[in-house]
């Protein structure tokens, strides 16, 4: 590898200066000797005082990510570790315009990039708009994104469309996660213990195994727990006189019913909401039975035994903890998955090369979440509060998917990539909501039951993508996928009470059967039955020029594409598309201790699916699923990686977006106090969002991380320092509507970290969120104190916890 001495460089003001200088700058810089591929991929040690170079797979081969067209940020083992990433929701810290929300009742993740993403993708109703690849192959539902992420190589965030070689739900970006591959011939492996605030205990650990000199096998764990983090609030003594008082307001008077409130109802202990207890398994075998033939085959056993987040008050009443709440539903999560993956590669010779790609997922799960979190303190049995659960008695799904490509190898005139994919899917739900006024002993505001026993998803598609090489620097690349999807619903429905007087008033729980008459309950008419078919043509044109072999600028134009599908009362809606204009530019700069990669974009943004649960003019409740006009976004994103020495090393990323307004959207949503819908007759309450800003859309979104290591004979101790900074977001369409308590004020939260290693022994320590911010990722304001005044409840990221994990390679 040819290393240049780094010079003296004075840093500029911002990053956006910097890298709009470096741009101009480019395209004199000098041109130097090419490196192989092998010299390439060599690891950078802590004496190296260059940035390694990164090799990445979102064009579905392996190339440079400083020579890649494409907005991509890669996270190597490494700077997962150093940033103490367990899911998705730590990645989006280190990767610019990307966050991602918590969703309580249903304990999932949801992803909004570049401004586009979907709260409401937390069930098989809804799916994501930012689509997540394990090994390459799609993990159809949101509680993937929640599973641990461990004993990986890496991650890829692609951002902007990926339509035409991802496809699926790839509307505006994908996020691929490649786990650690077994090593033939050789045995190793890693071991490591943790322990941390909250009771925090982890223990993960790898083995690989040689089986032959053609076959190794890799053995995989994990396991993450720690108590939850929101305290039970004790029932406060009411007076009998004070209930029955209360009581009899609401009674005309009488006291003929009445009951005393049993406080044995409100939760005192066990398990506190945002509780982890996740572990996951992984085998896998690597077999090359010939030169030619490579089989990459892994299976994954995933469990979660934790509590969802919990809907705390904003303002908390006198003599209460922001992180507590009256809580009177014991929460519960339980989720178990099961993945097979595999992945063929055969060389049909110099010039080509075939993969086979197949996946299979099995998911099954249920969860208890108390949605009304204690926001008002009840007066009596029956009156003042309310007692809402959201519960997913069961809910399951299998997934299998099958992709087949063909590309040329090697360098040549024109690269090129024909591909085949088919997936299918089958799951079932059943989502009760039981609301009693009151407590559990109240009688019943409303309640209802949502059961699909069946709903199937086909998803076919034929791409291909090719590049012509017109000269050493000049590339044009072009690109088409079509897909055809199919949605069913067969047999399911809403069942609604029906407020017969001759049945007992109890909340709705598993051992209800409320399709059974005499249950109290009435089924919705029509049924969800229904099918829904459409296909879509999406495509990418690219022009990239290397201005050197440090500096490259490109260009494109790309598509991406949501399919549509069926809602309550079989009734459908329509597709969403998005049509991407990059430009971008990438470059290594003085001698490779600096690099800098930048993206200008403009999304255009149509039918964006807006799903909400929603009240009906017949009192009826739903999730509605309606194609708003879409979005308008524009932004700008740079990552600067700085080597200073060979001990020091900063990051800063920059995510800029000026522009996110909604199109025509009329919206409701019963998370929300909303006034009488007039513009929409089909839903009983509803704002007009229209040239609203996107939520989860700060304008200025910046990371800075900077780290030095310092050597005492053969040990090191590296401090390093991680700063995340946002400017004032919303939390929902609505946020412009009510301003401050539907939006995330502007922070900064700080993370730290220390490191000591010696030899193959590490002890790593940290402290996440320093100044213990209380950051909204969520709110909602459906709920009243009592007395007429509507209570804001968000939730948050987690508090501040510390602890350390110490382990050793062998």
């Amino acid at each position: 590898m040819n290393v240049r001495t780094p010079q003296p460089c004075k840093m500029l003001g911002s990053p956006i200066q910097l890298a709009i200088l470096t741009l101009i700058a480019s395209i004199h810089t000098a041109h130097a000797q090419e490196q192989s591929p092998a010299q390439a991929q060599v690891k950078a040690t802590g004496e190296s005082a260059t940035i390694a170079e990164v090799f990445v797979t979102g064009t579905k081969r392996a190339t440079s990510l400083q020579r890649t067209p494409v907005a991509i940020t890669a996270l190597n083992a490494a700077a997962l570790e150093d940033a103490h990433v367990q899911t998705i929701q730590d990645v989006v810290n280190l990767v610019p315009g990307f966050s991602a929300t918590a969703q309580g009742d249903h304990g999932v993740i949801t992803m909004t990039m570049r401004g586009v993403g979907n709260d409401s993708a937390k069930t098989e109703y809804a799916d994501p708009e930012v689509a997540t690849f394990i090994n390459g192959i799609y993990s159809p539902r949101p509680e993937g994104a929640t599973a641990l992420l461990f004993d990986l190589e890496g991650i890829e965030v692609l951002r902007g469309p990926q339509g035409t070689l991802w496809g699926r739900n790839a509307t505006v970006g994908a996020v691929n996660m490649q786990t650690a591959r077994p090593i033939i011939g050789e045995t190793s492996g890693n071991i490591e213990g943790g322990m941390g605030n909250f009771n925090r205990l982890g223990v993960r650990g790898a083995f690989n195994v040689p089986v032959s000199d053609t076959m190794a096998l890799r053995f995989a764990y994990i396991n993450e727990k720690h108590d939850g983090y929101v305290d039970y609030q004790t029932l406060p003594s009411i007076s009998i006189a004070s209930q029955q008082a209360a009581y009899a307001a609401s009674n005309k008077g009488s006291l003929l019913g009445f009951q005393t409130m049993n406080p044995n109802l409100f939760v005192a202990n066990g398990p506190k909401y945002g509780a982890q207890d996740q572990s996951a398994a992984r085998i896998s075998m690597l077999w090359k039975p010939t030169a030619a033939i490579n089989w990459n085959l892994s299976y994954e056993k995933y469990t979660d035994r934790g509590t969802p987040g919990m809907n705390l008050m904003q303002t908390p009443r006198d003599g209460q903890k922001l992180w507590s709440a009256l809580i009177d539903t014991a929460p519960a999560v339980e989720r178990n998955s099961d993945s097979l993956r595999s992945r063929v590669d055969f060389a049909i010779n110099d010039g080509m090369a075939m993969a086979y790609i197949a996946g299979y997922s099995k998911f099954s799960g249920s969860s208890r979440y108390d949605q009304d979190g204690g926001a008002a303190v009840p007066t009596s049995f029956t009156t003042g509060g309310s007692h809402q659960e959201n519960n997913t008695v069961s809910s399951n799904y299998v997934n299998y998917s099958h992709e087949l490509e063909l590309q040329s190898t090697g360098k040549r005139d024109v690269d090129w990539l024909l591909g085949l994919y088919y997936a299918a899917e089958t799951n079932d739900i059943r989502f009760d909501i039981p609301i009693m006024n009151g407590t559990q002993q109240g009688s019943v505001g409303w309640q209802g039951s949502f059961i699909q026993p069946k709903e199937t998803v086909e998803s076919s598609a034929a791409f291909g993508q090719a590049t012509w090489n017109a000269t050493e620097s000049l590339h044009f690349t072009g690109g088409l996928r079509y897909t055809k999807d199919t949605r069913t619903n067969v047999g399911g429905n809403g069942y609604t009470w029906n407020y017969d007087a001759t049945v007992p008033q109890t909340p709705l729980n598993p051992h209800i059967d409320p399709t059974k008459p005499g249950q109290g309950y009435s089924p919705s008419k029509p049924s969800n039955d229904g099918t829904y078919t459409g296909d879509k043509v999406t495509g990418l044109a690219r022009i990239s020029y290397d201005l050197n072999k440090d500096n490259m600028m490109y260009a494109s134009y790309s598509t991406g594409y949501k399919s549509g599908g069926l809602q309550d009362g079989g009734r459908t809606y329509g597709a969403e598309t998005l049509t991407n204009y990059e430009i971008g530019s990438k470059h290594t700069l003085f001698g490779g201790t600096v690099k800098i990669n930048n993206a200008f974009f403009y999304e255009d943004f149509k039918d964006f699916q807006f799903s909400a649960p929603v009240t009906n003019p017949d009192g009826s409740h739903t999730l509605a699923t309606n194609n708003a006009e879409g979005a308008k976004i524009a932004g700008f994103e740079t990552e600067i990686a700085v080597k200073l020495t060979k001990d020091d090393k900063i990051q800063v990323s920059l995510a800029y977006t000026p522009k996110a307004t909604l199109g025509k959207l009329i919206g409701g949503s019963n998370d929300y106090a909303l006034p009488k819908c007039v513009a929409d007759p089909t839903i009983s309450t509803c704002v007009d969002v229209t040239g609203f800003t996107m939520p989860h859309t700060p304008k200025i979104q910046a990371q800075f991380q900077y780290q030095h290591v310092f050597h005492m004979g053969d040990a090191t101790i590296t401090p390093r320092i991680s700063v995340h900074y946002e400017s004032e977001s919303g939390l929902s369409v609505f946020s412009d509507h009510f301003g401050a308590p539907d939006k995330q004020e502007a922070y900064a939260r700080t993370d730290l970290g220390l490191r000591y290693a010696a030899g193959r022994f590490y002890i790593d320590a940290f402290v996440r969120n320093v100044s213990d911010n209380a950051i909204k990722t969520s709110a909602q304001n459906g709920f009243s104190n009592g007395n007429g005044t509507q209570v804001w409840q968000s939730q948050y990221l987690a508090p501040r916890t510390f602890g350390f994990n110490a382990g050793m390679d062998f």
